[in-house]
């Protein structure tokens, strides 16, 4: 589109949503919620703590859920955020 909406020829191609939407796993980022998941099997089965796994499985999920609400893409940019020194500390 141009400035008034006009469509030129032959410039538009089709835009699937899927390629446009986060992957997300119940509302949670999908490696956010596979680590969570894992982590919460381990420490169920593994330790044989059954309700201390369920514990942390559904409050890890709803926290990914409740900041994957507020930002899709949070675990990238707190990956990044991470990552970067501080340049500017005073």
């Amino acid at each position: 589109m141009i400035g008034g909406g006009q469509h030129i020829e032959g410039f538009e191609a089709p835009l699937h949503r899927s390629l446009a939407e986060p992957i997300l796993l119940g509302g949670a980022p999908r490696t956010i919620a596979i680590v969570n998941g894992t982590v919460a099997a381990a420490l169920g089965l593994g330790l044989q703590q059954w309700i201390a796994g369920l514990v942390v499985w559904a409050l890890g999920h709803t926290l990914a859920v409740f900041a994957a609400k507020r930002d899709p893409d949070f675990a990238s940019v707190l990956a990044r955020h991470l990552r970067q020194k501080g340049h500017l500390a005073c």
